[in-house]
């Protein structure tokens, strides 16, 4: 069994519960809808850093330029950077993937002003964790950001490919399918989330994710340690994803307890 297989081996009771997770049995109107999107937001913008944390590190991005040590992984990441940062809507615009988002988010109501408080106060000087506080966000939401950024704060490439990879290119596919299938996304309501979790699927599933995997092989080599941290990363990773999607089910729940 190579590494690659036992680290996946490891993961699969958590990808499990998330992939069988409560909450997307209960995505059912537009009100849960927007209480979804409010807080995952943040989980689509905390992507961004860890995509160019690993461009930071594994590409050249400093003046005066010299080449990189492995130009497949370098190609990897410029790749995903340009898918991510400025792929087309389904109007066939340049976005980036978080102004997607934020474009279905518009179209189904739900309010951005919490995600724009907490970058103001991260343009103004605070801290992820200052931000979080001062915006009010939801404690697993807060904590699935910091965890995001504490990863990235080991400044270890393989670390940080591993939240990248494990939290999330190997696993979003099959959790945007749940979503897409449980909950009634398909109405045109939700067209703009509808095609940005079939884009991702799309992306993911048949090219970021496989070749995530590779650069995980490239990153780790035959070095025993950085597979045993690739390996905690991911658990932790998946876990703050369960802890966020439990918080989104008790949001959405507690909700309509009481407008019952």
């Amino acid at each position: 069994m190579n590494n690659i297989t036992y680290v996946e081996k490891e993961l699969t009771p958590l990808r499990e519960a998330l992939n069988n997770h409560k909450l997307y049995h209960v995505l059912y109107s537009v009100k849960d809808i927007q209480s979804f999107m409010e807080q995952h937001v943040f989980a689509v913008w905390d992507f961004m850093s860890l995509l160019k944390a690993l461009q930071n590190h594994l590409t050249t991005t400093s003046v005066p330029w010299v080449p990189v040590s492995n130009p497949a992984t370098s190609r990897f990441i410029n790749e995903i950077v340009l898918g991510e940062e400025s792929d087309v809507n389904e109007l066939g615009e340049p976005k980036s993937h978080y102004e997607m988002y934020l474009d279905a988010m518009q179209q189904v109501g739900a309010n951005p002003n919490q995600i724009a408080l907490f970058i103001q106060f991260l343009k103004e000087g605070f801290s992820i964790h200052e931000a979080g506080i001062k915006a009010a966000l939801k404690t697993e939401t807060l904590q699935f950001v910091q965890f995001t950024f504490d990863v990235i704060a080991t400044n270890a490439p393989h670390k940080i490919a591993s939240a990248f990879t494990f939290g999330r290119e190997d696993v979003i596919p099959d959790m945007f399918f749940q979503i897409i299938d449980k909950s009634k996304t398909s109405d045109n309501s939700y067209s703009k989330l509808t095609y940005y979790l079939n884009r991702h699927i799309e992306l993911d599933g048949d090219e970021h994710g496989p070749l995530s995997l590779k650069m995980i092989e490239e990153l780790c080599g035959d070095d025993s340690q950085k597979w045993k941290d690739v390996l905690q990363v991911a658990k932790d990773a998946l876990q703050h994803r369960i802890a966020l999607w439990d918080g989104i089910y008790n949001l959405i729940r507690n909700t309509a307890a009481v407008e019952a």
